[in-house]
Parts: C-alpha cells; sequence; structure tokens
C-alpha cells in the first residue's frame, strides 16, 4: 500500500559549507529521499515517521552563522512517485551524456548513465556535478585506473567505467552511498567499479591516474595530502564542492603538494579545478 509523506523544503545561506553539514545532521533522522534544488534540497519522511517537534535535534538551525528557512508540506500517496518524477527530469552534459532515471525514456546519447539517487548526491543537477561530468567527458580514460572520492551515487565513476576507465573505486564515508553506488553500478553494467565505506583516502603510494573528489572546501584541503600522495606522476586531480572564493586557499593547499592548476571551470560561482601532478 502507498503511503503519504512529509516534504521539507530547506533554503540555505550560504549553501557551503552548510548545506552538506545539514543532510549529515538529517540522516540521523528517517527521512528516505533528499532532492537538490537551487536555494538547497528537498527532504522527504514517511507521514508514519513524522511527529511534533520533528527537528529539534538539529543544532545547525540554530547557528548564527547559516540562515535555514524550511517549508513543509503533505504529499498523499497517489501522488508520491509522479512528484518524484516531476522533479527529477533528463540532464544533458554536452551532445553525447545524459544522466537519467530509469523511468525515463532512452535519448540515444553515447553516454547513457541511469541513475536513481535515493539519498545520495550526485545526479547532474547541481552545478559542482555537471562540471565534474564535463572534466570526466575531457579526459582520456581509457585502461587508467580512477577514483571517485565522495562518490554518492557513484555518476562520476559510472562515466568514467563506460569510458574505458580499466578500475574504478568509488569511496564514500556513507554507508547509504555505498549501496547506492553498487545499485547505480550494476543498473549501469558497470563491472570495475569497486565501492568501499570510507571518511579518508588511505592509499599513501601512487596508484591513481585520475581522482575525481566533489566534496566540500573543508574536506579537500584536509584530503589535498593523500590525493598527492596516491596521485601518479603526470595524474590528474579534480576538485568541485566549492565556490569562487575558496579556489585560492585551495590552490595553495594543492601547489604544496606539487600539483598545479591548469584548467578552471564556474558556473553560478560554484567553481572546478583540474590539476596536473
Amino acid at each position: 500500500m502507498a503511503q503519504a509523506y512529509v516534504e521539507y523544503c530547506f533554503s540555505i545561506h550560504p549553501k557551503s559549507p552548510w548545506e552538506e553539514i545539514l543532510l549529515a545532521e538529517l540522516e540521523q533522522l528517517p527521512f528516505e529521499s533528499f532532492l537538490n534544488t537551487a536555494k538547497g534540497f528537498n527532504a522527504y519522511v514517511p507521514l508514519d515517521n513524522h511527529k511534533e517537534m520533528f527537528l529539534e535535534s538539529i543544532e545547525l538551525l540554530n547557528r548564527d552563522e547559516v540562515e535555514i528557512k524550511y517549508t513543509t508540506s503533505e504529499i498523499a500517496p497517489e501522488n508520491w512517485n509522479a512528484k518524484w518524477e516531476s522533479n527529477f527530469h533528463p540532464i544533458f552534459v554536452g551532445d553525447n551524456c545524459v544522466i537519467r532515471a530509469d523511468f525515463h525514456e532512452n535519448q540515444g546519447k553515447a553516454y547513457e548513465l541511469i541513475i536513481n539517487p535515493k539519498m545520495s548526491f550526485g545526479t547532474g543537477h547541481h552545478q559542482t556535478t555537471h562540471m565534474m561530468m564535463e572534466f570526466v567527458l575531457e579526459e582520456t580514460l581509457k585502461d587508467k585506473i580512477v577514483l571517485d572520492m565522495g562518490c554518492g551515487t557513484g555518476v562520476l565513476g559510472i562515466l568514467a567505467s563506460k569510458k574505458g576507465a580499466r578500475a574504478v573505486d568509488a569511496i564514500d564515508f556513507d554507508p547509504w552511498c555505498i549501496e547506492n553506488t553498487i545499485e547505480n553500478a550494476k543498473t549501469n553494467k558497470c563491472k570495475n567499479i569497486r565501492s568501499s565505506q570510507a571518511a579518508n583516502l588511505e592509499s599513501t603510494q601512487p596508484y591513481y591516474d585520475s581522482i575525481f573528489a566533489n566534496i566540500n572546501r573543508n574536506v579537500l584541503l584536509e584530503q589535498i595530502p593523500s590525493y598527492g600522495q596516491a596521485l601518479k606522476v603526470g595524474g590528474g586531480l579534480f576538485l568541485s564542492g566549492f565556490y569562487r572564493s575558496d579556489v585560492e586557499i585551495l590552490q595553495k593547499a594543492c601547489q604544496k603538494e606539487n600539483l598545479t592548476l591548469i584548467s578552471t571551470k564556474e558556473k553560478e560561482q560554484w567553481c572546478a579545478l583540474k590539476f596536473i601532478k
């Protein structure tokens, strides 16, 4: 029997780094899915699991450093699937790549990625994911070893696999993301993606030809040294999940690891960077 849901529509200013922090706190509550929006994201909880003062434990809502507003509405059982599907449209990246759900028709592109996001980040709707997809499309990845760090839905690793990567490691601290990546990799018939749950990259030896990390500024600053160690000489490091104002501090951190900035992308103040070792 279909069930009713309560929709929370969050707007967050500034979005970075508070959006990911809020998501992490909300994942401790019985929300079943999240959907990115221009101002923040929507979160959905079954009506049976919803109660008064539902967000009382979320301390971030009372912080002075960030403004978080939200509205709630009830979604009737018969409207739930239509509500989710109406908000998830196919995303086209360049001329030959599309990200869609399994309920969308085949778009006839060279790279047709079927992604069912559930509670994971990464459908191509967000500016950072879209820019990182562009980087993956631009790279020659045939027979390369690739890392998708903070993999979310696994979309970057799946595209790398479809582009001929020999092996792809997909790492995320969130077990739900790992489960979602495994499911999406299976749906896309990508058998060379290895998923594992971890908060940090443990490899200290040059192993990867390309590392893609779409996380947030603070996590990237903490992990850049390990990326530098794990990247082969001549390999590419691709970073996103931050604003234009964060580029300088990230570039300085990469310079300490002998990583040279060679390319920048920007969409609505969000940035993505390519470094070469």
